[in-house]
């Protein structure tokens, strides 16, 4: 600073001598040279504070000094450095017969650079390294367990799709077109890999938001990556050949642009509605996440053209696969599965005494109450299901135009037993036991098994089987090997060590409470993370029935929204109102101050009355 001198110096040779050379090359760095030593500390000349000459003394002193043998001296930890030239050497640099100085960072080799860089980097943030650690350990085992990769009955439409590309009519083909572009690798091991690292990948990006955008405490920001990091059925999901984790990850990237600036500028808007965009043609559920993004782009202010920008950017993928739909079916549309999946949500309650006009070709999707399957999927999945008392395929669009019509008037003649079960559906979320659901079949494929299963040989389009397709897809043998120890420690980590349900709903609450200190701005940033996350959590409710997998993409965003509750904003504003409260409440305990009684004003004594008195 100006006007200061190199204070606290530790000396390692005499006291004298020491002292007097570590003042001379103090005094010479700061005398001699009128301006600042280009990258070294700003000094001010001492010639404001010591008399003419004194810079040569100092200079002949510090001569003497060296000629006489003296040690050079070290500099302390408090800060001080002695400058060679443009740069500042902080450490003391060693006596003849000492080991040779490392290499610096310039002339170190890269990897080595790189090393050094993680290093520190994992040194400044120690809880977050120990947890992305252990993360990437886990999935690791799980690799190592469960090779190359495990199944569930939904990938082998993805890997038909994959195979020989046509739009399916079940559901969009975004993930298919992800194991297409890795099909010239054969190797459902570097799918796995890839999923996984989008894994770690959303640990990383809610760490960053809130230390870095938010500034969050590390450890702070740590807890809240730990949900995604660390739970054991989000690992196992992303060993899946399914799309939950593309899907997930493409939403945490879209959100993470989103808010890593207070204003995003319209490159950042457009890169954000393609990234939607990939995401609704991943799943069907992108949709209600474009709503979000844009309500809140519409209450943050960020103006028409960026909202315009987002949107465009959206549609102009979606708008393409629904071209290439309409050249292979003659229908502008995602898929032909909607109206289905809304008729198995009402399948459950629906009265066909109560709709009212109820049109002759929809009369077969009647089903009594004593008649019906034990489960809303079964009026999909199950042989008895009222859509097979139609010709043709189960998802034609024929179809689905009467399941859709069916569904929208057994909600609008039943709307009170169409919210009960919704209900129903998204509090079974929060309970604290994973049950059994909706069958021993189906919730067995969300597990770490002791045995691999054989690969089905179900008839596929084109021609072929399942297990002809994962085959192709890998070149040789794709059924999923179970590999001990690993597998063990897998399963073992699995029945411990998972997000429960009741933990989901507190998380959720925890955000939720978030958002009150800023209401006036309406929850400020945790805004879009929560009501996504609340959002993805009702959407299956509404349009089709719970399952366990679809609770672990809300997961991320609950836990961004959770960790967004203790930013320092939203802290000043609730310790503001705690001091209120008790400046308040000590107040109104305290006991009132009595009325002053009143005086009698004094009366001034006559003159007479004096002079009678004395």
């Amino acid at each position: 600073m100006a006007g200061e001198t190199p204070r606290g110096t530790a000396l390692d040779g005499s006291a004298q001598g020491g002292t007097a050379l570590a003042t001379a090359a103090a005094s010479a760095a700061t005398t001699d040279v009128p301006g600042d030593t280009p990258g070294g500390p700003k000094t001010i000349p001492d010639s404001a504070k010591s008399p003419p000459g004194s810079g040569k003394a100092a200079l002949d002193s510090a001569s003497a000094a060296l000629e006489s043998g003296i040690s050079r001296p070290t500099v302390a930890d408090s800060g001080t450095a002695i400058e060679d030239g443009p740069e500042t050497d902080t450490k003391a640099r060693p006596e003849s017969g000492d080991a040779p100085e490392e290499p610096s960072a310039a002339t170190a080799a890269p990897g080595r650079r790189r090393a050094r860089g993680l290093w520190t980097l994992a040194r400044r943030n120690p809880t977050f390294s120990v947890i992305i650690a252990i993360a990437a350990l886990l999935r690791l085992v799980t690799m190592l367990g469960y090779q190359p990769v495990m199944f569930f009955n939904d990938s082998f439409d993805y890997l038909n799709v994959a195979m020989d590309p046509y739009p399916h009519p079940l559901r969009p083909d975004g993930y298919s077109f992800l194991l297409l572009v890795l099909k010239p690798f054969h190797s459902f091991a570097l799918v796995a890999g890839i999923q996984h690292l989008m894994g770690l990948a959303m640990g990383v990006m809610i760490y960053a938001l809130l230390r870095r955008r938010f500034r969050l405490p590390g450890w702070g920001a740590a807890l809240a990556s730990a949900p995604v990091l660390l739970d054991a059925y989000q690992l196992q999901l992303e060993h899946l050949v399914l799309s939950d984790t593309t899907f997930t990850f493409l939403v945490m990237c879209a959100v993470t642009l989103l808010l890593w600036r207070d204003r995003p500028t319209w490159k950042i808007a457009a890169a954000v509605g393609l990234i939607v965009g990939m995401a609704w043609l991943t799943r069907s559920v992108g949709m209600p996440v474009l709503l979000g993004v844009l309500v809140y782009m519409l209450i943050r202010r960020c103006g028409w053209r960026l909202m315009a920008a987002t949107l465009v950017a959206c549609l102009l993928p979606v708008l393409g696969y629904m071209g290439w739909y309409k050249a292979e079916s003659d229908k502008f549309a995602i898929t032909e599965s909607n109206g289905i999946f809304l008729y198995a949500r009402v399948y459950k309650f629906a009265d066909c005494h109560r709709m009212k006009d109820l049109p002759v070709s929809e009369y077969p999707l009647c089903t009594e109450p004593g008649n019906r399957l034990p489960n809303s999927q079964d009026g999909i999945w199950n042989a008895r299901s009222p859509l097979n008392r139609y010709t043709g395929t189960r998802f034609s669009p024929e179809n689905n135009k009467l399941g859709n019509d069916f569904a929208k008037r057994a909600i609008t003649a039943q709307p009170l037993d169409y919210a009960r079960v919704v209900a129903h559906d998204f509090f079974r979320v929060f309970q604290w036991k994973r049950t059994v659901f909706p069958d021993p079949a189906t919730y067995s494929q969300y597990e770490f098994e002791k045995k691999s299963r054989p690969l089905p040989d179900w008839h596929m389009p084109g021609g072929g089987t399942a297990a002809q397709d994962a085959r192709g897809y890998e070149h040789g043998n794709a059924r999923t090997q179970v590999a001990e120890p690993f597998a063990g420690v897998a399963r073992g980590y699995q029945d411990v060590f998972y997000l429960r349900g009741t933990m989901v709903g507190g998380i959720l609450l925890i955000g939720l409470a978030g958002l009150v200190p800023l209401w006036r701005r309406f929850g400020g940033e945790a805004l879009l993370p929560w009501t996504l996350a609340t959002g993805l959590l009702l959407a299956p409710a509404a349009t089709a029935e719970f399952d366990y997998r679809y609770v672990l993409p809300a997961v991320p965003l609950a836990a961004l929204a959770a960790g967004l509750a203790f930013r320092p904003e939203a802290r000043e504003t609730v310790t503001g109102w705690t001091r209120r409260l008790a400046r308040r409440a000590k107040s109104e305990s305290a006991p009132s101050p009595e009325p002053a009684q009143p005086t009698e004003p004094a009366v001034p004594e006559s003159p007479l009355a004096t002079e009678v008195t004395a």
